[in-house]
């Protein structure tokens, strides 16, 4: 058997003529792949470019320009400020995700550390922290700090292996089914904005279609492209309104001017009361970072063939990235929140692709879209951003949810972490399942006694308590009160 760790990465190469199918051969790549943490990767010496990696890098782009768009808006909205200044900050935050860390970490310094994104679970909380009196930079700057305190000490992982396959796969189901209904939900509101549901309707029936085509023909990993490419020829031919509106240009790069008094945010700098304000908040969103970091390496687990363990996703080398991120990303100016960046990994482990080839594409594309402008109009556009969400992301959570609560053990840790997630949001119950979990009330008992008490019950009970008692503090227990 070949030990892989002795021989590098170009003269394990094959190429793909010698495999019986286009599968085998990306399955070989992902096995001979030996990422090196923190030193430089270069690629065809470390890794190599395939027609995949487009995959992922354009669906992680998309998602970008809009998830980007949803937060700076929310921060900005109570503001004042209008969409041009929020579009103006996006492509700044393109810019700077682009320039100074997706290409220079994931694609080179450290490619078992996922692309840094956007935290999407937090866009509702960002009302009430700027009504609580909250600023922009306080609550990044506290959350990158945080969340590389978190990294540092390995609390990512550890929380991993406290996470059961049916409190994990029950998670994603969630996600995944809340995820659909809300977007189906989006797509037919915007077209009943011009008297023409029917065009969401034929969108979403032409898109299932096309999906289910493509899981029997086992080119899924094209479900983006092609998607979104249908979605917009049949949105545009059945009278659909679109239109170019943002021009090209490169967005201001001075940080005075964003956190200026009368210029960018207007608000100038945060002082102490702004900090203690955003604590709570902050605290909040790095502990909802390890259900979401713990989702993507799981989604590479169920994809990836064995003996591929090394081009895993590193959850705390990620966390500590995307505390990076979030830290210089706020100190320049944008309005970002980071995590793990979901629409790039879920894609790119379907298409069975390691993540440093693909994201040093997606910053490339990153960085066109950022320049050019007219991209943006067409990834924001409700047809092609709510398709490429749908395949690009939920239907696959479900399936990956699916895959992992098949046993009757772990069912019904899945339900009840569905069940008690309706009842607040995921951080809750995903902190409360994986406390009856591994106490043994539900799912597999023996995998809890096999557990020391501190595993078992006293770091799930603190994780589980911290996190309802902020909750209960910013008011985000249906039913009782703010106590802040």
């Amino acid at each position: 058997m070949t030990d892989y760790n002795e021989i590098s990465y170009r003269d394990l190469h094959r190429p793909k003529e010698c495999f019986a199918s286009r599968s085998e051969y990306l399955d070989h790549e992902l096995k001979i792949m030996a990422p090196k943490r923190w030193r430089v990767n270069l690629p065809f010496r470390d890794y190599r470019f395939e027609l995949e990696d487009w995959v992922p890098a354009m669906a992680a782009t998309i998602g970008k320009i809009v998830m980007v768009a949803a937060v700076a808006g929310a921060f900005a909205a109570p503001l004042g400020l209008g969409d041009a200044f929020v579009i103006e900050n996006v492509r700044y935050e393109m810019l700077i995700v682009a320039l100074l860390f997706v290409i220079l970490f994931s694609g080179i310094l450290n490619p078992t550390a996922n692309l840094a994104g956007t935290h999407g679970p937090l866009i509702p909380l960002i009302p009430l922290i700027m009504a609580a009196g909250g600023h922009p930079m306080a609550f990044g700057i506290m959350v990158g700090v945080l969340g590389f305190m978190l990294g540092i000490l390995k609390g990512g992982s550890l929380m991993a292996r406290l996470t059961s396959d049916g409190v994990c796969g029950g998670l994603l189901l969630y996600l995944g089914f809340i995820g659909i209904v809300g977007q189906i939900k989006k797509l037919f509101a915007w077209a009943e904005g011009f008297d023409m549901a029917y065009i969401a309707f034929v969108v979403v029936f032409a898109t299932i279609v096309l999906y289910a085509y493509l899981e029997h023909v086992r080119l899924r990993w094209l479900a983006i492209p092609l998607g979104c490419a249908l979605a917009a020829v049949i949105a545009f031919a059945l009278g659909a309104p679109f239109e170019f509106k943002t021009e090209p240009g490169i967005p201001n790069l001075n940080p005075a001017y964003w956190w200026g008094e009368t210029t960018g945010w207007q608000m100038g700098l945060p002082d102490m009361e702004h900090f203690l304000v955003v604590a709570p908040f902050a605290i909040l969103a790095v502990a909802m970072w390890s259900p979401d970091f713990l989702g993507h390496r799981v989604f590479q687990e169920l994809n990836y063939p064995k003996g591929s363990d090394r081009v895993l996703m590193n959850i705390d080398d990620t966390m500590c990235v995307a505390a990076a991120r979030q830290i210089v990303g706020t100190s320049l100016g944008g309005g970002n929140l980071a995590s793990s960046w979901g629409t790039y990994m879920v894609p790119a482990a379907i298409a069975k692709r390691p993540i440093p080839a693909g994201a040093i594409l997606t910053g490339l594309l990153c960085i066109v879209a950022a320049i050019w402008g007219y991209p943006m109009d067409l990834a924001v556009w409700p047809p092609v951003l709510s398709v490429a969400l749908l395949v690009g992301v939920y239907l696959p959570l479900l399936e990956a949810g699916m895959q992992m609560t098949r046993e009757g053990k772990t069912s019904q840790s899945a339900a009840v972490v569905i069940f008690s997630s309706a009842l607040v949001n995921p951080a809750f119950g995903w902190s409360l399942t994986m406390l009856l979990d591994n106490l043994g009330l539900i799912g597999d008992k023996e995998r809890g006694q096999a557990m020391g008490a501190v595993h078992r019950w006293i770091i799930p009970s603190v994780v589980f308590l911290l996190l309802t008692g902020i909750l209960a503090a910013i008011g985000q227990i249906p039913g009782i009160p703010a106590l802040l």
